[in-house]
């Protein structure tokens, strides 16, 4: 089956797995599943509401302690089963991407490494439950347990950038730590986002009723998913805004939340140029600039800007932008019309303001969502720099010196990704550790993600870590068990 097409492997995207029954929702309404570059109508599903989330939870809370306590060689079986399905689709799962998301091939393969990298990972961290560290006491006689225990049931709340990879960087490891999982994906991309993901855990051998897949408008299941009293983990990718909202309502649950990013990358005066031009348009313009870890931001220190500048306009001029299926085609389309509206509202806007644009272009392809790259000179304070831009736009910010640079970078409320680029290793780590974010790359782009290390951010670029054994402690939870040895002397 791997040399299929995408319309003749997997089949029935136009329902989703409720408590273990693939069906349609119960919201009334159909949610059209469409192409970005040509406006084609994939798939119609309708959608799910209040009642279908209801049921998903309950299942889910019902199936989750048998998955728990199964052996976690069975638990990693069926991760490694996943991850070697992942494999043997990639070639629809590719075609879904360019598809449904507007990736470019090369996108979509660098996704979908990193989709069987977590589930590789998530195979290894099957055992890390059931388990338990013994610690001293001051008590006499009695025996300290800790044990590490699945959480129960997550809420997975994913975006529409990086479907696949965003959803199932929390599904995996919760699932393979014994938890079951109701997993809501963007709008924008359905299939990639759950639907075909859930087929997948099913192919491997995944028990019924541990992963819902429910597709809905926000007004009705925006709310409940994180509000309902079963999920006792929600995890969310997504806007700044929203994961604040989701903040307020959640209660008492606990929260890992990637949230939004202004990446600056910095280029010191000792820096390689052409290295560092090459950083930052892939940290700018990778994926349509639909990143979190976007480079939002390029601050340049004085002495080498009007160098950086007439490199890096000319290489941006040179990237070659359209269909996503013709594998020359560096840039797809934007996501939607709403988000082409926002990114050229920032640049005009930006320009309004005082910034030069200098390299633009209007939006052009079948749906007229291709946006050219943009090139804009600034300062921290123009749309384009202030704000997440969220799309194939970069703006260049002159720094007087090393310091000067400093406080732009961190003049920011968002504290995801970053980087620097320079001469000296040693000067360069220094200046590294005081970026106030949760990950700083040195001589690379903003946009790194690795499945062995902790990925997130600081102030209000979200909470928690993905990745390694990080991502563990998001979705575990601890248990004290002593057991007293001899009767205690209990005084009043």
């Amino acid at each position: 089956m791997a040399g299929g097409t995408m319309l003749d492997v997997y089949t029935g995207f136009d329902r989703m797995p409720i408590a273990g029954e693939w069906r349609a929702g119960r919201a009334g309404g159909t949610l059209q599943d469409t192409d970005p570059y040509t406006g084609d109508v994939l798939v119609e599903i309708p959608l799910a509401g209040a009642d279908d989330l209801d049921e998903a939870y309950r299942a889910a809370r019902d199936a989750q302690p048998a998955w728990a306590a199964r052996p976690a060689a069975e638990r990693a079986e069926v991760m490694a089963n996943a991850a070697r399905i992942l494999a043997d689709r990639e070639g629809e799962l590719v075609e879904w991407l360019q598809r449904e998301a507007g990736a470019t091939r090369g996108r979509a393969g660098m996704e979908l490494a990193l989709v069987r990298a977590v589930t590789e990972k998530a195979a290894e961290q099957a055992d890390r439950i059931n388990t338990f560290m013994g610690t001293g006491s001051d008590i006499p006689g009695k025996e300290n347990r800790v044990y590490r225990q699945a959480a129960g049931v997550v809420a997975v709340i994913s975006p529409w950038n990086f479907p696949v990879q965003l959803s199932n960087r929390s599904v995996a490891p919760a699932l393979a730590l014994g938890n079951a999982v109701v997993l809501k994906p963007a709008g924008d991309t359905p299939v990639t986002g759950g639907l075909f993901l859930a087929k997948v855990y099913e192919e491997a051998g995944l028990p019924p009723g541990l992963l819902s897949v429910l597709i809905g408008r926000g007004r009705d299941i925006g709310d409940a998913i994180v509000e309902h009293d079963v999920p006792r983990v929600v995890s969310f990718t997504g806007s700044t805004p929203v994961g604040r909202g989701i903040a307020a309502k959640a209660g008492l649950k606990r929260l890992a939340l990637e949230l939004g990013g202004n990446g600056p990358l910095v280029v010191l005066d000792d820096a390689d140029l052409d290295q560092a031009v090459a950083g930052a348009l892939y940290g700018s313009y990778f994926h349509m600039g639909q990143v979190c870890m976007a480079t939002n931001r390029v601050i340049v220190d004085a002495a080498v800007h009007d160098a950086f500048v007439d490199r890096f306009v000319s290489a941006a001029a040179s990237l070659r932008y359209g269909d996503p299926r013709d594998d020359a085609t560096q840039l797809g389309p934007v996501i939607n019309a709403k988000q082409l509206d926002s990114i050229r509202d920032k640049v005009s806007r930006a320009v309004e303001d005082g910034a030069e644009l200098l390299l633009g272009g209007d939006p052009g392809g079948p749906t007229g969502q291709v946006l050219p790259p943009q090139v804009l000179l600034g300062d921290n304070t123009v749309a384009t720099a202030a704000e997440e831009v969220f799309g194939p736009v970069a703006t260049i910010i002159k720094a007087d010196d090393e310091e000067h640079a400093l406080r732009l970078a961190n003049d920011t409320e968002y504290g995801l990704s970053s980087g620097v680029y320079s001469g000296d290793r040693d000067r360069a780590l220094d200046f590294a550790l005081r970026v106030q974010a949760g990950m700083t790359h040195i001589n690379d782009t903003t946009v790194n993600d690795d499945v062995h290390v902790a990925f997130g951010g600081e102030k209000a670029s979200g909470l928690g870590r993905f990745g390694g054994d990080w991502v563990v402690e998001e979705f575990t939870t601890h248990h004290w068990v002593s057991l007293q040895q001899r009767p205690r002397d209990f005084q009043y």
